[in-house]
């Protein structure tokens, strides 16, 4: 089992907009005044950055969106579904009823073509108990120490997650994380990500002084480095990475040009020690969308089919 993948899927946005029914739980969510450029602008952005991560040697599976139904967050499709080395598909119960139109069979049954899928468990139905986990935006998957980090949120549920171990194996290690004004951070990762030998992470954001020491215990116990990260740095998207191997065996770190702007330049040498860092520009996603690269990423574990 290994923490990195080369393989990724990403939706392609046909009417990316503001999502309304987001907006109370996501601080990062801006409007626009130019309501008529968002899908074009964001289009060209999503396309720029699927365009580099296959020329730094990625495989990347592009699904178009379809116009109905409209699916304004489409091109975050981490939050609905995640891919497991041993061949499991997760769906997941989203908080937002236009968020739940997201989920596609038709996704899933492409995939087959290329990879084996032993099942598939929906946990959706935990929406007609209003509880939800928004897959790897909610979780953030140690992948070969079987511990899924996450931060309690109205998107994410303890009684989800949960379940959710208790079906996959899976160790769930719950805290609670706030901005700077005292809000619940809507995903965990916005403030985490695990690589396969270091970590960024803002423990500033984790007010609880024992829940933020046995996340730095947990941490060494599994070897990994810490890079710390400060709330500003993370208002600027600096902890939605997400690490990758390509087809080389290289090892990247994918993140947007601004976080890649926000860290200093002794963060930028530790992370070089683990990876190439590889950035694009996602700002008309980040602003109407309050995502960024990591979550425009649905990373694909599961075995390739043998011909």
């Amino acid at each position: 089992m290994s923490q990195l993948t080369s393989h990724l899927l990403m939706i392609r946005p046909v009417s990316f907009g503001f999502n309304e029914q987001t907006a109370e739980s996501n601080a990062f969510q801006n409007r626009s005044a130019d309501e008529q450029n968002i899908q074009a602008k964001a289009l060209a952005e999503f396309d720029a950055f699927a365009d580099k991560l296959r020329d730094n040697g990625l495989d990347v599976i592009v699904v178009d969106d379809t116009v109905e139904p409209h699916t304004p967050d489409s091109i975050f499709p981490n939050n609905w579904v995640s891919f497991h080395s041993d061949g499991s598909v997760y769906l997941y119960p989203m908080q937002a009823k236009n968020r739940r139109l997201e989920r596609r069979a038709d996704v899933i049954e492409n995939l087959k073509k290329k990879f084996t899928v032993s099942k598939v468990d929906d946990l959706s139905y935990f929406e007609n108990q209003n509880q939800f986990l928004e897959g790897t935006g909610s979780m953030v998957l140690d992948r070969v120490n079987k511990v899924a980090y996450a931060c309690l949120s109205p998107r994410t549920d303890e009684q989800v997650i949960t379940g959710f171990c208790r079906k996959s194996g899976y160790q769930a290690v719950l805290f609670n994380a706030v901005d700077e004004h005292g809000k619940a951070i809507y995903h965990t990762n916005v403030l985490m990500c695990i690589g396969d030998q270091f970590v960024v992470i803002c423990l500033e954001a984790i007010p609880d002084v024992v829940q933020r020491d046995n996340l730095i215990s947990l941490f060494a116990n599994t070897h990994k480095e810490i890079l710390v990260i400060s709330q500003q740095q993370l208002n600027e998207f600096a902890g939605n990475m997400l690490e990758l191997q390509n087809k080389a065996g290289q090892r990247l770190l994918v993140m947007s040009a601004r976080a890649h702007a926000s860290l200093t330049a002794e963060q930028i040498k530790i992370l070089e020690k683990h990876c190439k860092i590889v950035s694009a520009d996602l700002d008309m996603i980040e602003s109407i969308g309050g995502g960024s690269a990591r979550c425009m990423l649905a990373e694909v574990h599961l075995p390739l089919r043998v011909s």
